[in-house]
């Protein structure tokens, strides 16, 4: 296990604190239905180890192996000062180009579609990361510092990361010239023209005072929090695929093949301009904003909490567990299932439009029960799987039923 799963308990426990305090001081930033999509992304973006393999981990061992510098030692203090100071320097570099490249923001954006702001935002994660953000972190292995160590570093950093996702921190006085604060990462989240695109760093935040991206958080200028083209749904999928499938849609409209190929490495933002034209994109209304906030029974909010439970219980389970690679996919299909299908609820779509998809999922968990039983697989896994079915099904027959009751729907 490594630092981060570790660190799963205190993830939960300081976002159970920040969520009561926030309502004891009458300032909640928490709602159900967001939080419980920025969660079901971070289990993805965990899960994706299951599936994926890594071109970046096989360049990093060529390099390590025939390039690089004389491998530094790992118990010296001053390996691990480079790797922290130098990781961070590497970090906001991608960071910075996960926002002013359109390819790169394809695996960023997920990140920023919180219209929130709190705890569960740090843990909204892409699972689309691993396909060009190894590049950025070349130099730590060119220079000679050991994977181990550099894989730690990623991983402190990352940690570092998350308490700055929160409303309730103010200012912190000197600490803000040199660190990532709350204040100075708010403005990284924010869609206000002023605060765009600015606070990039990752530990340090004198990277952006260096190359000019830094930007303070004004009183006078309330930070409005999420993306300019909204994706308006809490659809995992869609979060993880929507601007990959807008670069597709423009490559293949645009009439001229030199932008047909530029649409993928252009600065973000850019589009042709006979697309533009002809399908223009809508972009936020900052002057009349609201957040999307589906109103849906409150059984249904309740139901997200639920698979929420599930998919985190059954994703610890994968961690701990040493699955081979396509138990691990089947596993991870589930996961992605159940995600997709629960956030169809959240958003309001109503009970013909989910239905046949929890038919179908539902089918895919006793089928996996069946090959369990088949497998030999223990016995506690076959019986937390039938547990889930039957309470699954026992609290989607009083989900069904409260979707058709006439009744005025509660925001979730």
């Amino acid at each position: 296990m490594g630092i981060l799963e570790l660190a799963v308990p205190f993830f939960i426990l300081s976002m159970v604190v920040e969520l009561v305090y926030g309502v004891a001081k009458g300032r909640n930033t928490y709602r159900l239905n967001d939080s419980v999509s920025s969660l079901f992304l971070g289990v993805l973006s965990q899960a994706r180890r299951f599936v994926t393999l890594g071109v970046g981990g096989y360049v990093y061992h060529l390099i390590t192996e025939y390039f690089s510098l004389p491998l530094m030692d790992p118990t010296h203090w001053f390996t691990w000062v480079l790797a922290m100071v130098l990781y961070d320097f590497c970090y906001y570099w991608l960071h910075r180009m996960g926002h002013e490249r359109t390819i790169l923001w394809a695996a960023h954006v997920a990140h920023h579609q919180s219209e929130d702001y709190n705890l569960s935002t740090a843990l909204r994660q892409t699972s689309t990361g691993f396909l060009l953000g190894w590049i950025f972190y070349i130099p730590m292995f060119l220079v000679g510092i050991p994977a181990e160590v550099v894989v730690t570093a990623g991983a402190l950093n990352l940690l570092y990361q998350y308490w700055v996702h929160t409303q309730h921190i103010p200012k912190l006085g000197w600490y803000e010239w040199l660190f990532v604060t709350p204040s100075n990462h708010r403005v990284h989240h924010a869609q206000n023209d002023m605060y765009m695109d600015r606070n990039y760093g990752g530990l340090f935040i004198i990277w952006d005072r260096m190359f000019g991206t830094f930007q303070e958080e004004l009183d006078e200028e309330p930070v409005v929090f999420g993306i300019r083209g909204a994706i308006n749904s809490f659809n995992p999928a869609k979060a993880l695929t929507h601007i990959y499938t807008d670069m597709a849609q423009d490559s293949w409209r645009t009439a001229r093949w030199q932008d047909k190929l530029k649409v993928w490495v252009a600065r973000t933002g850019w589009r042709p301009a006979d697309v533009a034209q002809q399908y223009p994109r809508e972009k936020t209304d900052l002057s009349h904003f609201e957040r999307f906030d589906p109103a849906v029974p409150a059984v249904v909010s309740w139901y997200g909490f639920f698979q929420l439970l599930a998919v985190v219980g059954l994703l610890s389970a994968m961690q701990w567990s040493e699955l081979a690679y396509w138990p691990g996919v089947a596993l991870w299909a589930l996961l992605l299932f159940t995600t997709i299908t629960t956030a169809l609820w959240l958003d309001g779509r109503g009970k013909a439009a989910v239905m046949k998809w929890e038919i179908m999922r539902l089918a895919y968990v006793a089928g996996l029960v069946a090959v369990g039983f088949m497998a030999a697989a223990p016995a506690s896994v076959s019986l937390a799987g039938l547990t889930y079915l039957v309470a699954n099904g026992l609290f989607l027959a009083v989900l069904v039923r409260a979707v058709n009751a006439p009744q005025v729907a509660v925001a979730a």
